[in-house]
Formats: structure tokens, sequence, C-alpha cells
């Protein structure tokens, strides 16, 4: 991890201005304390009957972080409520002007993508960026929302600065949702300390597996029930990592077959139909007092070219179906499903019901057109502040729950036992025995590349095997004849291997390539469950 946890962010570090009043002048700050210190002579020693209870950032936006935001949002400008609901996207590693334009365009925040970072950026670089995107806040009265895509696995922007992490079916493998918050509390704390206040994260889309390109590993598998308590576990970890985090792909992205980035993918099912088979995870998120739920670019029956991000129904049915009453954001509004004029995207967004418009192409634009719509009307202004209102009060819940998870967090080592108790107890035995019959002395490595390669190489050293040639063979693509076949993404990659014995383990970082390294060695017992349909000659170990 960063070893930052000492370094409040200036977002909260404000925290006590920001919830003292919107302006907090000096001169007002001493009139109050004046104020506190002449009551305090009057006042009796002994507590009321009914001690006040500061709200607990685990039960959601409290009334408190309501009505700060209700004062901030009723003191804004038109251009101030109009940026409130944008959260940007840059282009390049200018974090300076970056933030510059969050100031002049009084925006919510920016997300940071890999192509905001430095080749080879490491915790420090990444640490710097947030912070001069933090310093955006300036004298407003509400803290600057920083972004980030880091589910683990597959997507994952911050690559070595930040922990590696397996993306949600290892956690769904793992069937603990115990052990998934521990180690997302871990993963959650490193991402805190890099600076950020909102991680995109968990999925709680139900997966279809081999069929599904664009979620697959990404969820934790296709019983609803299952993502319903990892993706659960998942929110309650950020929350303890005082980080923001975001249900998604409302209203349910996993059974698709076309891939959103590139187009507009249709769902078969209705709302009311998905409502049956996709929403479960998403009413236990909304229990789990998740603080955003991401709405994702899905057409819907009868409104085919209508991503379900602009279709004020799927804003509707998250509302009254689910009961979602915080903040409703967008998927990112510069992927290739959304082919609206530049800046209408956003408009009919926040429009049908959308309270955080993510990633617009260019942020001028989108200001400037929310702008217009409100001038013109086409744009009611009380769907902007209710929107601006959600917003604001996330931001604030959110540094309430930062500044209290500064006194629980894990130390460096907690958490890295965190990720090896998951890694161990996600390693899934697709074919072979539960644990290796004849353990391994000596292994050689083939397939995969030479990272890979590398990756394994350390983590079987690590547990006393000695890597050469003979011995065990093991491949990491399952293509290549061998003893061990290690498929180190979606399971259904490495089915088809030959090899007498085949595992997954969801991803390549150094836990689960060292969890396969101790079941080589005879030191684990495979426990990990297949969470996803089509494996049922899998051996049972669990």
């Amino acid at each position: 991890m960063v070893g930052m946890r000492k370094r409040l962010s200036a977002v909260a570090a404000s925290l006590a201005v920001l919830m003292a009043g919107c302006s907090g002048p000096a001169d007002e700050a001493a009139e109050q304390a004046e104020t506190t210190e002449a009551a305090q002579e009057t006042v009796p020693s002994s507590p009321p009957a009914t001690d006040y209870r500061a709200p607990d950032p685990a039960e959601g936006v409290a009334e408190e972080d309501r009505e700060k935001a209700r004062e901030i949002v009723e003191g804004m400008s038109d251009d101030e409520l109009v940026g409130s609901v944008i959260m940007m996207t840059f282009r390049g590693t200018d974090a300076e002007a970056a933030a510059d334009a969050i100031r002049e365009r009084h925006l919510a925040g920016a997300i940071v993508m890999g192509y905001n970072l430095p080749d080879g950026a490491d915790a420090e670089t990444v640490a710097g960026v947030t912070d001069t995107l933090a310093g955006a806040i300036g004298d407003r009265g509400w803290p600057v929302a920083i972004g980030v895509d880091q589910e683990g696995g597959p997507v994952a922007r911050l690559n070595s600065a930040a922990v590696e992490f397996p993306p949600l079916m290892a956690a769904g493998a793992a069937r603990d949702p115990q052990l998934t918050q521990e180690a997302i509390t871990g993963q959650g704390t490193d991402v805190r300390d890099l600076g950020f206040t909102l991680d995109f994260a968990p999925v709680a889309d139900v997966t279809v597996g081999r069929e599904d390109p664009t979620i697959n590993v990404r969820s934790a598998g296709s019983d609803p029930e299952l993502v319903s308590a990892t993706s659960t576990a998942a929110i309650r970890g950020y929350t303890a990592a005082g980080v923001a985090s975001s249900a998604k792909h409302f209203p349910g992205h996993g059974a698709l077959t076309v891939d959103s980035h590139e187009s507009l993918p249709v769902s078969e099912e209705s709302l009311a139909e998905l409502e049956e088979s996709s929403y479960g995870p998403f009413e236990s998120a909304k229990e789990a007092n998740v603080p955003t739920v991401l709405v994702g670019h899905i057409g819907l029956p009868g409104a085919e070219d209508l991503p379900a991000t602009l279709n004020p129904d799927v804003y509707e049915s998250l509302r009254e179906d689910v009961g979602y009453e915080g903040v409703a954001v967008t998927d990112a509004l510069n992927m290739g499903a959304i082919t609206e004029q530049p800046g209408q995207e956003t408009v009919k967004a926040i429009r049908a019901g959308a309270d955080l418009a993510l990633m617009p192409d260019d942020s001028q634009v989108a200001v400037d057109a929310l702008k217009s719509a409100l001038d013109s009307g086409d744009l009611d202004r009380e769907r902007l502040v209710e929107a601006a209102g959600r917003v604001v009060a996330m931001q604030l819940w959110q540094a309430r729950a930062a500044e209290a998870a500064e006194a629980h967090a894990p130390t460096d080592e907690e958490a890295d036992e965190s990720f090896t108790a998951l890694a161990d107890a996600s390693l899934t035995v697709l074919k072979g025995e539960c644990t290796l019959p004849e353990p391994a002395k000596t292994v050689s490595i083939t397939g995969g590349d030479e990272a890979q390669q590398a990756a394994m190489k350390k983590a079987a050293e690590e547990v006393g095997l000695t890597v050469g040639s003979g011995g065990t063979t093991v491949s990491l693509d399952g293509e290549a004849a061998a003893d061990v076949a290690v498929g180190t993404a979606a399971p259904w990659q490495v089915a088809g291997s030959g090899a007498d014995t085949v595992l997954a383990v969801y991803d390549d970082n150094p836990h689960a390539l060292r969890a396969a390294a101790k079941y080589i060695a005879g030191e684990l017992t495979a426990e990990g469950t297949v969470p996803v349909e089509g494996f049922e000659d899998a051996p049972t170990c669990g």
C-alpha cells in the first residue's frame, strides 16, 4: 500500500469547515467560538438525558448530510448548479489543467483513467494527481469527487501504483462474504490512501459467463443470490475503507452479448422481466446503503435505440421498484453506445433522472448544453436541484466516512493477509483432485507471457518449489501440454485443457499465483467453486 494513512486529503481536512457552514470565513468562525465559550459558562456540566450520536457512515447518507447539501445547493449560482452534476474526464496527464477546469466550471469532480497517468506511475505519482484535483475545492462549500475505475482483475486503471486485486468472480468462487468484505476493505483503503473518494465498483450484474463479453469475470457469478451476497460484502468493505462505491450496471448488463463500449446492446428482457432476474443485487446494494448506483448503456424492448442512461423509465424503476434514493450515475457518456450530439447526452441523462453525468466527452460542452437547457426551460430547475442535492450530500458523506475510516484502517500486513486468504479460498479445481495426489518438488513453467512466467516462478520459489526443467510441468495458458494448467483469467478459457489437473485462479496477481503454487506443492486444498454455469462436472471441493 501507499503508507499514507496519516495524510488526510484536502477533502477530508476541510470536513469541519464544510459541516460548519457554507462559507466559514475567519471572522464568522471567531464569532462562533466566542458564542460557544459564553454558552459554556451557563450550560450545566452534566450530559443531557440523550447523548448526541454522530451518524455512522455505514448507515449511509444521513439527514445532516442532506440538510447541509440543501443549504449549499440553495446558495449555488446557475453555473455552480449546472457544473455540480458533471464528473469530467480529461485527456493527457495535465492534472493542473483538469483542476482548473473543475474550479472554473464548478464540476462535481473528475475521474482518473490510465491514460491520465504517465507510464510506470507509482503510488506517489498517483497521489500527486489526486492532491492536485482535490485542491480545486478552493473556497466552495462542497468537496471535489475524485473517481477511479478500480474493480480489480481486468478493470484496474492504476496498474502497479495500486495493490493487485482479483475480479469479483474470485470472491464469488470463495463464497465467503466476510472474507470478501475484509479483503475489499484492504483494497479500498489503498484506493483511499491514493486520494480517491469514489471507486466505480463493485459490479452487481449477474453474468451468463462465457457468452458475456463485457462483464464475465467482473461479476461474482450467475446466481443472483451469490452475486447479491458478494457485491453487498464489497460495498460494506468500501464503506469501511472510507470510499464511496457504486453498484453497477443497472438494470443488468450480465446477460448481454454486445460490448457497450463499442455499440448499444439491447436486452431481450423488459424492465419487468429484469426485475425478476437482475434487480436482486441492486436491492441488496440499497439495503447496504450503497452511495451510488451506476446505470448502464442498455437498450430495452420498445426502446431499442435509447440507452438506459437516457431512459426515464429506467430511473423511475430504480426509484420505485428498487426503492433507491441515492445518487444515480450514468455509465461513461463517451462510450460507443452513446450517439447523441455532444452535450445533449448530458442534458438527456439529467432530464431522464440521472444525478451525476459521468465522463461526457467534453465537460465544457456539457456545461454549456445544460446551462442552455436550464435557461430555455428544456431542463426543469427542480430536477437539477434534486440531482445536485444528492451529489453534494454523497460527497459530504464520503468525507465523513474517510475521516472515520482513519481510526480503524487495516495495516499493510493485515490487508495482505486478507488478500492471501481470499486467493486461497477462491482456488478452484476444474479438473483433477481437490488436493494434488503427488505434490511437486520441482516445476517447469510454460505458457503465458514473460511477466506471468516470472510471477509464477517467484510464487513457486516462495513456497519452496525448485523451478527449472523437468519435474511437474505447469502451463499458464492451458494450451501447452502440461501436468497442471493454471487459468489466470476466466475459467472457461482453460476448461478444455488436456492437463491432468486444471486450476482456476481468476487473475495473475501474486496472491492468486501463490495459491496455485501452494496447491502444487501440496500445501493447500482447493476449496473454491466455479460461480458460473457450465462447470457441473468440476469436482466439489468446498
